[in-house]
């Protein structure tokens, strides 16, 4: 059905030239269609995604929106390399649809009833009695104590017309596998949504991570020219070369902030200068409050509790499942990283856009400034208590620190702070994966041999680690060129550096020790031979 001016538009039509055709809930006008990912007044849902329409009555509002379609389409982002989340809700249906519980409670008094149980514990019954008991309906449940092994219990559940038996665990919640629960009704409901979303969406659930929507919106967009910066119109030719348009970069701000947390994640500009340090996402098991879809598979996340994982330096939240197939990509988020100290590294440099953790940076920078003569710089310990004082001072304060001379008149505390950074991190700068190559290339006699060990343990490093190292050997070996002053040579500088830098990976306690010399002997090879290896 076509549509004439000022008519209103009917689904189903056909048409072409003036007129606006809506096929499907989409309207067409010498081609345009809808922009997506722009947040709309309306919404309609389809066979297993929702999409955004635009609430059009008339076909003059079809084509003021066709008009201002093709502007916000060039500021918004590029639609050849781009598509925004399309969000499955198959499987959420299916939890729709999963039978509800049905406590079936016993009425008569049973003795020796455990405390953290209420009416629907039953005593000591058998299967048979149990399954007749269970028969009423689906969903129907109970508590039995064990006949073959009396003090233990039964959690006995009516699920596709057959009783099934879990035992049933208790130690302050209730658990039958990996999941606890505060209460029996919400174990319950959780475990007959998972049945059924895995009886009726097994092969459907076995291919999720086929297709993902990650690798378009996900972290990989980062990396690439943002459509953003080419596509933004000059709207007056007097504007000048290399400055933005007059409130131009506002309406932008306010349209990306409408987007999801995903999309607005695909449209931030990567900073240029910022080294691509590829990091592990840390996924920990989560519970999400409310709805949540997975943000490499777009499929919902099903369940009471536990639904998924989610990362807790960028937030990504994904299926336990899918979190094995997203690739290294971790863009930490300030908000997410609460402290300096005890942070992984590449999380920290990350977070900050930083090539080096910023405690390092300013540490080093105070340390030249006034103290490479200092005697038995880092070897002569500073106040416990003030360098605890700069610790919280960086955790707090980031890089508004201060750690001035004002602050802090005796650089062993600053020296102080610098070592007690290196010794938090959970990783250590040499990383435990690649400590044992760093111990067979200082056990190598012969100089050259050592060298040629050492440069290929160095790749076995993250980059934001071997950067960090690179760096603090170029200020150690400052340091040693000032060793008239301050006493300290390569070997001196080895034996404090040594046990900071290297953590021995789960050894014994004899091998530890053992190593000790040769951690020394590492950290003197790679201060004196800095220029070479690095």
């Amino acid at each position: 059905m076509v549509t004439s001016p000022g008519k209103p538009a009917v689904p189903g039509g056909e048409g072409t030239g003036d007129h606006v055709v809506l096929q499907d809930g989409v309207f067409n006008a010498d081609g345009c269609g809808l922009i997506p990912g722009v947040p709309n007044k309306a919404y309609r849902r389809t066979t297993d995604w929702e999409v955004g329409y635009p609430c059009l009555r008339t076909v003059e509002e079809a084509f003021v929106f066709r008009n201002n379609r093709n502007k916000m389409a060039l500021n918004v982002f590029d639609n050849d390399e781009y598509r925004p989340p399309v969000w499955k809700s198959y499987l959420y249906q299916l939890q729709q649809e999963a039978p509800h519980p049905r406590r079936v409670t016993c009425t008569c008094e049973v003795d020796n009833r455990p405390k953290y149980y209420g009416r629907e514990y039953h005593g000591m019954i058998s299967r048979e009695e149990a399954d007749q008991l269970l028969s009423v309906a689906e969903g129907s449940y109970l508590i039995r104590e064990s006949q073959r092994q009396p003090g233990t219990y039964t959690l006995a559940l009516r699920f596709g017309n057959q009783t099934r038996n879990f035992r049933l665990y208790y130690d302050g919640k209730h658990f039958v596998g990996e999941k606890r629960f505060e209460s029996i009704h919400d174990l319950v409901t959780d475990g007959l949504i998972t049945l059924y979303i895995e009886t009726k969406a097994a092969e459907y659930i076995a291919k999720m991570t086929i297709n993902p929507i990650y690798e378009h919106v996900g972290y990989t967009t980062l990396n690439r020219e943002p459509a953003l910066k080419r596509h933004v119109p000059v709207l007056s030719k007097d504007v000048p070369d290399g400055k933005e348009p007059p409130g131009e970069e506002g309406s932008l701000e306010e349209r990306v902030s409408q987007l999801t947390s995903l999309v607005r994640r695909a449209t931030l500009k990567e900073n240029d200068r910022t080294p691509k340090y590829e990091k592990v996402h840390n996924f920990k098991v989560h519970t999400f409050r409310g709805p949540h879809w997975c943000e490499y598979c777009a499929n919902f996340m099903w369940g009471l509790i536990a639904q998924g994982v989610k990362c807790a330096d960028c937030g990504l939240n994904v299926h336990k499942q899918c979190s094995k197939m997203v690739p290294n990509d971790c863009k930490p988020d300030l908000k997410h990283v609460k402290k300096v100290y005890s942070c992984d590294l590449t999380t920290l440099v990350k977070a900050h856009n930083a090539k080096r953790p910023m405690v390092v940076d300013m540490c080093i920078r105070e340390i030249e400034s006034r103290g490479l003569k200092s005697e038995g710089l880092y070897r002569i310990s500073g106040f416990s208590d003030l360098i605890e004082d700069v610790k919280l001072a960086f955790d707090r304060d980031g890089e508004k620190a201060d750690i001035s001379v004002n602050a802090y008149e005796d650089i062993n505390i600053i020296t102080g702070a610098l070592k007690l950074y290196f010794r938090d991190l959970p990783i250590p700068v040499i990383t435990y994966d690649a400590y044992p190559r760093f111990i067979e290339a200082a056990k190598l006699t012969d100089p050259d041999e050592r060298l040629e060990a050492l440069h290929e343990a160095l790749k076995l490093l993250p980059l934001a680690h071997c950067e960090t190292l690179r760096y603090l050997m170029a200020h150690l070996k400052r340091v040693t060129q000032n060793e008239k002053d301050n006493l300290m040579n390569a070997e001196n500088l080895g034996i404090v550096f040594g046990p900071t830098l290297m953590r021995a990976p789960d050894l014994d306690a004899m091998t530890a020790l053992n190593d000790i010399r040769y951690q020394r002997q590492v950290v003197e090879s790679l201060i004196k031979n800095e220029d070479i290896l690095f």
